[in-house]
C-alpha cells in the first residue's frame, strides 16, 4: 500500500461524494453494504490490475481497450505507447472512463481526466519504484530499460469513482 492517510481521506471523500451523486438505479445496485471503503479498495488493488479504458474520438465516439492499471496514492495510472491512438486521443480530449472488473464480485469504475506524467521526473520517483516492483519480477531487469524509452504513463484524476463488491454472486 502506497497511500498516505491524506490519500485515504481524499479517496474516501471521492467515493462518498460519487455514491451520493449516483442515480437511483445505480444506488439500488451499489448499496451501502456493497460499497468498499477507501482502505478496503486500496487493499484489493495491489499490483497490476487490468482496466478497460475508454477514450473519446474526435467525433465523440468512445473507444475502449485494455490497459495495465496501477492503483497508486489513491488514483489509477496506466501506460501505453506514445504513438498509440489512446494517447493521441488523450492529448486532445483527456476525458476518460475506466473499469476494473475481474468478475461479477468486484467492480471499480472511475470517470475523470487523464493527466500524462513523466516517470523520469523526480516527483514521480515513488510511482516509478512501484512500477519496477511490479514489472521487474515479472519480466526481468531489462524491463527497467524498457521503461526508460518505452511507454507513456498517465494518471486518472477522478471526478467520480464507484466501487461494487459482493462476497458471493
Amino acid at each position: 500500500m502506497h497511500e498516505t492517510r491524506d490519500d485515504l481521506e481524499s479517496l474516501q471523500t471521492l467515493l462518498d461524494r460519487s455514491a451520493a451523486l449516483g442515480g437511483a438505479h445505480l444506488r439500488s445496485i451499489i448499496t451501502e453494504q456493497r460499497r468498499l471503503s477507501a482502505v478496503d479498495l486500496v487493499d484489493r488493488l495491489v499490483g497490476m490490475r487490468l482496466l478497460a479504458l475508454a477514450t473519446v474520438t474526435a467525433d465523440g465516439r468512445p473507444l475502449v481497450g485494455p490497459v495495465d492499471g496501477i492503483f497508486y496514492r489513491g488514483a489509477f495510472y496506466f501506460g501505453s505507447s506514445p504513438e498509440s491512438v489512446r494517447f493521441r486521443h488523450i492529448r486532445r480530449r483527456p476525458q476518460v472512463s475506466a473499469t476494473h472488473l475481474p468478475g461479477e464480485e468486484l467492480a471499480v469504475t472511475v470517470h475523470g481526466r487523464a493527466v500524462p506524467i513523466d516517470v523520469a521526473d523526480e516527483n514521480q520517483a515513488g510511482f516509478r519504484r512501484a512500477l519496477l516492483d511490479i514489472y521487474v519480477p515479472r519480466y526481468g531487469p531489462e524491463w527497467e530499460d524498457f521503461l526508460g524509452g518505452g511507454p507513456c504513463y498517465a494518471r486518472i484524476d477522478a471526478e467520480r469513482m464507484f466501487t461494487f463488491h459482493m462476497d458471493h454472486p
